[in-house]
């Protein structure tokens, strides 16, 4: 974690906690979920990731005395809740889906238990981690799919925020890519990591061939050469007669991939160096990746549209209340009505392992069936973070098997209903 997250806090969720401590209500026991009312258009389900950053960030949620003092300052908060604020830690409980589960609307992904007032200061920290993350994770996770098993370079630190490039990163790797081009992101998560150079490499040399030449002396065969500075043809006649056959692979960045790529797989048979892989990237997302699919392709790299959700840059995620003193709340708003009380999920399967439906329920327990699976488990008891939160790798492996587990239908790019239905009951 870098730097404090306290202050990733709303102005609002202030507002209600000073009025709340005032008129003695910051103390009610209650419940918020976090869910989803819809998913974005176009999308059969949602991919639940951020859950362990943002536990992560909960250990370090604390004001620390020049925020307080700033607060205060902007009139922001009052002496009482000043006070608060300075002694504040969560003392709370929370459960949830596990990183890399599937979800769909109105499926409980997040319950925050305890007083109001703790409860309701990490809504922002908790949909800013949740939305962004999900929105990515589920935009790489339908890359994957459109690979058909081939592996995808994350490239997208450019177009986003710094901390942002490291969270899509991870999320992009929870989702199935291979390796990020984000060095903090290898640093902080053990994730691989992969990249070539760059255009501004090729035109600081006299030469394509010096570059090349000095690409392959210093980092050896195991390298990319990027081939389309200025002639893809010539750039790979280049780049084999530089490195030879043996060179792991050419990356191509601009032009119609579909033709270039089965060009270059001609072209490279022809001089020889059969085991050179080809590589494009170049503004791909889940549709030109598909589009690819029959083409001699080994490799995939792609940047904006994976950090930025590929058209949907959020999950849509909302943190509700939805539980009082043990009683249920409702919020009647047109298009925006809840239901209330804490809820339960199973995820209902066929003998042969097909996801059917998810069943919630609110203050109960779904009626048990024969190859169900319960959603939700444990993260935070009494503030203290529980010690088997599951690892990104097991996170990774969980969202595979639940792709491999919904029908066939849900894993298309077309627009279409959620791959499952989510049943309240």
């Amino acid at each position: 974690m870098h730097g404090s997250p306290s202050l990733l806090t709303d102005h609002y969720e202030l507002t209600m906690i000073s009025a709340a401590l005032h008129d003695g209500t910051a103390d009610r026991q209650c419940v918020f979920e976090v869910f989803a009312r819809r998913l974005p258009p176009g999308r059969r389900y949602g991919v639940v990731a951020g859950t362990a950053r943002l536990l992560d960030h909960l250990r370090n949620f604390r004001f620390d005395s020049d925020e307080i003092d700033f607060l205060a300052r902007q009139r922001i908060v009052n002496t009482e809740t000043a006070s608060w604020l300075e002694s504040f830690k969560f003392q709370g409980d929370i459960s949830g889906y596990q990183e890399g589960e599937l979800f769909f609307p109105n499926s409980p992904i997040l319950t925050v238990s305890g007083s109001f007032a703790e409860c309701v200061v990490l809504e922002t920290l908790a949909l800013s981690v949740l939305n962004h993350d999900s929105a990515v994770a589920a935009a790489a996770a339908r890359m994957v799919t459109a690979a058909k098993g081939r592996p995808l370079i994350e490239m997208g630190s450019r177009r986003t925020h710094e901390e942002s490039a490291v969270a899509a990163a991870r999320a992009a790797y929870l989702a199935g890519f291979a390796s990020t081009s984000n060095l903090a992101a290898g640093l902080r998560y053990g994730i691989p990591t992969a990249g070539t150079a760059a255009h501004a490499f090729t035109l600081l040399h006299d030469d394509e061939q010096a570059a090349f030449a000095s690409q392959v002396l210093t980092l050896g065969h195991e390298t990319t050469l990027l081939v389309d500075t200025y002639d893809i043809t010539q750039g790979i006649r280049n780049a084999i007669e530089v490195a030879g056959p043996h060179l792991r692979a050419i990356r191509i960045d601009s032009g119609d991939l579909s033709v270039l790529a089965a060009q270059s797989r001609a072209l490279l048979d022809e001089l020889g160096a059969p085991d050179v892989k080809i590589i494009v990237s170049g503004d791909m997302d889940e549709y030109s990746i598909a589009a690819l699919r029959a083409e001699p392709v080994d490799a995939y790299g792609a940047g904006t549209a994976v950090v930025t959700g590929s058209g949907a840059p959020t999950a849509g995620l909302v943190y509700k209340l939805v539980e009082v003193q043990g009683r249920p709340v409702v919020k009647r708003s047109e298009n925006k009505r809840t239901v209330g009380g804490r809820k339960t999920a199973v995820r209902r399967h066929k003998p042969t392992g097909t996801a059917i439906e998810e069943v919630v329920v609110s203050q109960g327990t779904p009626a048990h069936q024969p190859n169900d699976r319960l959603l939700q488990r444990r993260f935070v008891a009494g503030g203290e973070q529980l010690p088997d939160v599951p690892t990104l790798q097991q996170s990774r492996d969980h969202l595979r098997d639940c792709l491999i587990s919904i029908p066939w239908e849900g894993l298309k790019l077309s627009v279409g209903d959620p791959a499952i239905p989510v049943i309240q009951e």
